[in-house]
């Protein structure tokens, strides 16, 4: 469902993104993990079209992102970490405008967003402007207009910020549910407790570059993590595989100083 080969993001001299070669099957939740700064939103953005990498291609059902972006994007939904909305239409307003965009417009998409807005608790917000939408709301009504024009791949950047427990795990669902019914899903988070459970797949990025990809069993191996390979959660996993230990190590003495 999206493939990236080859895909290269430079800044001047400075490299983000590093010959980047990954696939996405169709019909599966896909984490991307890293630290801060390893490329992760450099190529989220540049998945969702909001980037043009300096080499490479990304394909989004087989359709060449850069040939064909209007087709590609169609294809997809995207929700950023930072829920920037037009604060003078209401919720309502905004779901159409967005439909439209992809030719959606109509009573069933009018459904749809009943139904979503339904999901999230903001029924009886859509008819009030954005500008008086809590940050939450906000990012709710973002999501929900990532999923109005039914894509067939959900980008998700940091989707757990400013989200109430019940969004939370309603969002995990929605997820779920979407792939399941045969989409995919591209996630990129620091909640590796969500990565763990919702991911079917997980990469690992660093300095621009994949250092770890596979399932989590996979992923165990590759860390080899020792006599507990085989229970690793997905923190230890990350920490060994991006020689983030000794920052632990350094926390744990500091702890115990402080504990004397």
């Amino acid at each position: 469902m999206l493939e990236l080969q080859g895909v290269v993001k430079r800044y001047g001299r400075f490299e983000a993104v590093r010959s980047l070669d990954l696939s996405v099957a169709r019909g599966q939740i896909f984490g991307f993990l890293g630290p801060n700064g390893a490329g992760k939103t450099t190529t989220i953005r540049m998945v969702a079209g909001v980037l043009q990498p300096t080499e490479g291609r990304i394909l989004v059902g087989g359709t060449d992102l850069a040939i064909d972006p209007e087709q590609a994007k169609s294809r997809l939904g995207y929700i950023p970490d930072r829920p920037f909305l037009y604060e003078k239409l209401t919720g309502g307003e905004f779901l159409r405008f967005v439909a439209g965009l992809w030719g959606k417009n109509g009573n069933g998409t009018e459904e749809r967003a009943d139904r979503l807005l339904e999901l999230f608790h903001l029924s009886e917000w859509k008819d009030e402007l954005i500008e008086s939408y809590s940050h939450g709301m906000r990012q709710k009504l973002l999501i929900t207009s990532a999923m109005i024009h039914q894509p067939e791949l959900v980008i998700v950047d940091e989707p757990m910020v400013g989200l109430d427990p019940r969004s939370a795990r309603v969002l995990k669902d929605l997820l779920r549910t979407f792939v399941d019914q045969g989409g995919t899903v591209f996630l990129s988070t620091h909640t590796l407790e969500v990565a763990e459970v919702l991911c079917d797949q997980i990469a690992i990025i660093q300095t621009g570059e994949i250092i770890a990809h596979g399932t989590m069993e996979e992923l165990r191996n590759h860390a080899r993590t020792g006599a507990e390979a085989g229970d690793a959660g997905l923190e230890e996993i990350f920490l060994k595989v991006t020689g983030g230990e000794d920052v632990a190590d350094v926390v744990h003495a500091l702890q115990g100083s402080l504990a004397r």
